[in-house]
């Protein structure tokens, strides 16, 4: 299997299934000297890891990282940094009722038919479990790029869709609450709509929107690799992601040319931001936001019909323990790998200007 490394000179390389002994990862290309709190590494992957809440799953596991190399007296050493997150609360018997049968709109199918096998349980390899790794590896860049602030937070769930503008949010309270919604009269609705979602056996999909201010302007290479574009490569890499767009995203293409450009000011900063921080591909120095959006999951805790490994048709339920909507959970999957392609940029930057 190809795939598993992201970056070029801050290269992020996994391993690892959802049921098996561990997942892992080695991060290259970070630079020496950079002093680590490790208890900052570990609160992220809090964040991210299940059981946290009511309205997740409630498969329980400590998610307690562990760093092989790489790192001296908490301050990196400019070695290959190598970490793993031991599996713990494994319960593979969930999923024995779906070794020869696919979930619809699951990688199920398309594992089997490229690799002519496949790990059931938890999806294996295409488990969003995997994106433990990518937390731990976008900690460590984000205390690297100590300057900039990266902030994503709940946006939308289903129907119900945070329409403040991020500069008018108070993005101090993403964590006051379990939905990670700023808003908390917003955040109380939609955890209710969350429950009310489980109670049916269902799922729902949702956005997640992120905010990086102090952006330096430079970042980003044209013609290919263009600052934009590699936020979208990362963030259509994330587990269920269906859409990505930035600034002022599929609602520019409604906008007449004279009042979407970003007129300067003197000192280069502009006056409005549709532009999302990025012109031709190069970060510009404002800040760069965008959303996510998250399809429902597709493991449903209900009766529905599906094929077998024969293609006869077969009636199937999911059991065990799944998100009823990932996106509490994915905010700081988003931030995450956000810093990862802030850093690789930052890295190239030092390098090639």
């Amino acid at each position: 299997m190809a795939g598993n490394s992201f970056g070029k000179l801050f290269n992020l390389t996994t391993y690892g299934e959802s049921h098996g002994p561990a997942l892992g990862g080695v991060i290259d290309g970070c630079p020496s000297g950079i002093k680590l709190d490790l208890d900052e590494i570990q609160n992220e992957l809090n964040r991210r890891k299940p059981g946290q809440s009511a309205i997740v799953t409630q498969r329980k596991e400590p998610d307690t990282v562990k760093f092989h190399s790489g790192i001296f007296e908490g301050v990196t050493t400019g070695t290959s940094i190598g970490f793993v997150i031991e599996n713990t609360n494994q319960k593979s018997h969930d999923y024995s009722h779906i070794k020869d049968s696919y979930r619809p709109s699951h990688a199920d199918y398309t594992y089997d038919k490229k690799y002519g096998i496949r790990d059931y349980r938890g999806g294996g390899r295409s488990s969003a479990r995997e994106t433990a790794c990518r937390v731990v590896a976008g900690a460590i860049a984000k205390q690297m790029l100590k300057d900039i602030e990266i902030t994503a937070y709940v946006s939308g769930v289903g129907t119900m869709k945070l329409n403040t503008p991020y500069n008018e949010i108070d993005l101090t309270k993403v964590e006051s609450n379990i939905v990670r919604c700023p808003d908390t009269e917003m955040a109380a609705k939609m955890e209710a709509y969350i429950k009310e979602v489980r109670g049916k056996g269902d799922t729902v999909g949702g956005i997640v929107s992120c905010v990086i201010k102090n952006v330096p302007v430079g970042l980003g290479e044209p013609v290919f690799d263009k600052l934009h574009a590699e936020l979208g490569k990362a963030m259509l890499s994330i587990n269920a992601v269906k859409g990505f767009e930035y600034g002022s995203g599929f609602h520019g293409s409604t906008m007449y040319g004279s009042d979407h450009n970003d007129a300067f000011n003197n000192d280069g900063s502009t006056k409005t931001n549709y532009s999302g921080g990025i012109q031709g591909g190069i970060s510009n120095g404002m800040d760069i936001y965008f959303s996510v959006a998250f399809k429902p999951v597709a493991t449903l805790i209900q009766k529905y019909e599906t094929i077998d490994k024969s293609g006869n048709t077969v009636e199937m339920q999911g059991k065990g323990r799944h998100d009823p909507c990932v996106v509490p959970r994915a905010v700081p999957i988003v931030e995450a790998m956000a810093a990862l392609v802030l850093a690789d940029f930052h890295l190239i930057n030092k390098l090639y200007n």
